[in-house]
């Protein structure tokens, strides 16, 4: 007979208070900071804080906003000047006559002979100037693209980002709509055991729960990739490992006209601003082109010293642009122009359609969104409640049943597919637009 203790609920009570300290003895170990950790929430952001971070930690757009020191740095070379030439000679050294030396001087042949001369190349027609025009004009080109890339990198943050929302709005559906369906599981439970319903209705009930948990897996998946890819946006360094987004799937309807969005557009766009800038750029680089066709003067100063003498002499020397006149760069950079010129319109006319084809697809997203705002999304959930009323009283079949919640889901998910797609395209208007503000 095994040993049995008398007075069970003292029994109990004690043991308790073993656990309690138990449990308290571990928490007090593991010191109040790491028992904090365990309970803090997530830190969460918003979609402004994940802009923010990305355009301060994103490590491409980091690189790419080197190339702007880059251009500067060329930008202090083109404006150096030339440096200046020191040259010098000593003459009838008489090292291969051993004899010559100690022999009074008056029986010298030749005369020791040291030059030294100075010679600084003049650059004439406003070379260095044309030079420091054309490297800050492509500097100019070089801020602009990079402000490109910050807009582009904004978009791509912002459509990751409703990425993440879409998943958390579909795993907290899926797992709302699966504890609702598990009571329906309950209660058909109850009325199989009652006789009400077949095993094979109740088998059938039972194997749709496969397909809840399986929705609630993948969305809890996707919610998991969501969030690493928006990390990797961000810079992995710039969020804990914890990190979760505020905020969710809204519609924000858009008042501006297609007109008011285009000017905005032609305005706006740092890529447009680099094309224009670019045909400065052109420009300059065909006014350097040209001027470095045209010659430079050296002016050298030289002192000579022979025997007792010593003499300064003056001279300079000047290229003759006979058959070199930098006449293929002159005529490239020309041909450049009008390169930057069309290259330019045709960044106006892509920047025009981005705007036709973001509008357009947030005009369509938005219709449908108010379709199912009025009206179809409570008709599928009332459609629902009247398919499962009927069905635990007995009055409907399984198949209608569940006809009815597969119609309702499907609706759930596809508005918030909707929503999430509306919200994209009204990304997409922005950087089309090139800003975040519209009128």
């Amino acid at each position: 007979m095994p040993w049995k203790p008398k007075g069970g609920s003292s029994v109990k009570f004690a043991m308790g208070e073993i656990y309690f300290a138990a449990a308290l003895g571990i928490a007090l170990s593991l010191g109040p900071g790491t028992v904090e950790a365990q309970q803090a929430e997530p830190v969460r952001i918003t979609m402004d804080d994940a802009i923010r971070l990305a355009l301060e930690h994103n490590h491409a757009l980091q690189a790419g906003r080197t190339t702007i020191q880059q251009s500067e740095a060329q930008e202090i070379t083109a404006n150096l000047r030339p440096n200046p030439t020191l040259s010098g000679d000593y003459n009838f050294v008489p090292v291969l006559s051993p004899s010559y030396f100690g022999t009074p001087t008056s029986q010298l042949p030749l005369p020791q002979e040291g030059d030294a001369s100075l010679a600084y190349t003049l650059e004439l027609w406003h070379k260095r100037q044309a030079r420091l025009t054309a490297a800050k004009d492509q500097s100019a080109v070089t801020r602009s693209v990079v402000t490109d890339i910050e807009r582009n990198l904004t978009f791509q943050v912002a459509s990751q980002f409703i990425s993440v929302l879409l998943a958390q709005s579909t795993l907290d559906f899926a797992q709302q709509d699966l504890k609702s369906f598990q009571h329906t599981v309950d209660i058909s439970a109850e009325r199989y055991r009652a006789g009400d319903i077949s095993q094979g209705d109740f088998l059938k009930i039972q194997l749709q729960v496969l397909q809840f948990r399986t929705d609630v897996s993948a969305a809890r998946l996707a919610r998991i990739q969501s969030l690493a890819a928006l990390r990797q946006l961000l810079g992995f360094e710039s969020v804990p490992d914890q990190f979760d987004v505020g905020g969710q799937l809204d519609y924000q309807p858009v008042n501006a006209g297609p007109d008011d969005l285009k000017a905005l557009a032609l305005q706006s766009r740092p890529d447009l601003r680099a094309a224009r800038q670019s045909i400065t750029s052109a420009q300059s680089q065909y006014r350097l082109a040209r001027a470095v066709g045209k010659p430079d003067v050296t002016p050298q100063l030289g002192y000579s010293h022979a025997g007792d003498e010593h003499t300064l002499g003056f001279g300079f020397s000047l290229a003759l642009p006979v058959f070199n006149r930098n006449q293929g760069e002159v005529a490239r950079t020309r041909f450049a122009i009008t390169q930057s010129q069309e290259s330019a319109n045709e960044t106006s006319q892509q920047a025009l359609t981005d705007v036709v084809d973001a509008y357009a697809a947030l005009k369509t997203s938005g219709e449908i969104v108010d379709l199912y705002r009025g009206g179809y999304l409570d008709q599928v959930k009332i459609s629902l409640d009247i398919s499962e009323y009927a069905y635990r009283h007995g009055a409907a079949s399984l198949l209608d049943f569940l006809d009815a919640e597969r119609t309702y889901r499907a609706n759930q998910l596809a508005y918030r597919q909707t929503l999430a797609t509306y919200m994209t395209s009204l990304e997409q208007l922005r950087q089309a637009v090139g800003t975040r503000s519209l009128p």
